[in-house]
């Protein structure tokens, strides 16, 4: 898996700002906020400290001291669909945000500020899928990479990439890669060479009750073990476990209903 400049590695080395463009922090909004920490605590082995309060209840899910993930807990008058988002680093939140409606997307919140921390938006691309924007102030982002417990890709699954693919450019300034010759459906996100994340077009096999969105991949030691002890934690299983390119995976969803895959990384990626 590569590491992207600006993050910390598996020792916590010093954690420097995320390129714009990069993936740097995955949030998750709920409705029992207590429930899902005990279940990410017993999965991944997570601890939680409170964290910005501007949206309501949120804790920060930090690994090995490390700051890894947030989970907020949704307004009770909210039923809008639980799912990870991840947000992409910014130099200029308005800016991006005024860049995602030019080009066909929508900014459903902000930008606002989150505290000392940074300012941020979330908006969605012009197929539907939900992602954040994140200008770091005194909050850089995810601290830990290529350890267990800790996200270590993102890949965008929509009806086709090509279209989508150049929203994303044209807003991250990304390059784009085939990443297989033969799925010119599957394309590698890129920022000065180094891919940040997937987009693959999936066409009608799209979930009816989610349609396009991202799906976050955390890191685990073992991929079969970790599906075992997330079923007995109440979560599910949404498809057979794989060899993949970038390991064995498992695509998974906790009691919540929050799609996410959990990866064994293959030896020396």
């Amino acid at each position: 898996m590569t590491e992207a400049p600006g993050t910390a590695g598996r020792n916590g080395e010093a954690h420097e700002r995320y390129a714009p463009g990069t993936p740097c922090w995955v949030s998750l909004m709920v409705h029992g906020l207590d429930a899902t920490e005990d279940f990410y605590r017993a999965l991944f082995g997570w601890e939680f400290e409170p964290g910005p309060q501007q949206l309501g209840p949120y804790v920060r899910a930090l690994r090995d001291g490390h700051e890894v993930a947030g989970i907020g807990q949704l307004p009770p008058d909210r039923h809008l669909p639980v799912a990870w988002t991840p947000y992409l680093a910014s130099d200029d939140a308005d800016h991006t945000a005024e860049t995602v409606r030019l080009c066909g997307g929508t900014v459903g919140v902000g930008p606002l500020d989150a505290g000392e921390a940074g300012r941020l938006a979330i908006g969605s691309d012009p197929c539907g899928a939900v992602f954040g924007v994140w200008q770091a102030a005194a909050h850089l982002g995810t601290e830990a990479t290529g350890a267990p417990g800790t996200p270590v890709w993102n890949e965008l699954l929509t009806y086709e990439a090509a279209h989508v693919a150049k929203f994303y450019e044209t807003v991250f300034g990304y390059e784009q890669e085939l990443s297989d010759p033969d799925d010119p459906d599957h394309v590698t996100l890129c920022l000065d060479g180094r891919p940040v994340a997937d987009i693959r077009g999936v066409g009608q096999a799209l979930p009816r009750d989610r349609g396009p969105h991202w799906m976050t991949y955390f890191q685990v030691s073992d991929t079969d073990e970790a599906v075992e002890r997330l079923v007995g934690l109440g979560g599910q299983i949404l498809g057979p476990v794989q060899e993949s390119a970038r390991g064995r995976v498992a695509t998974v969803s906790d009691p919540e209903g929050a799609r996410f895959a959990l990866l064994q990384a293959a030896s020396g990626s």
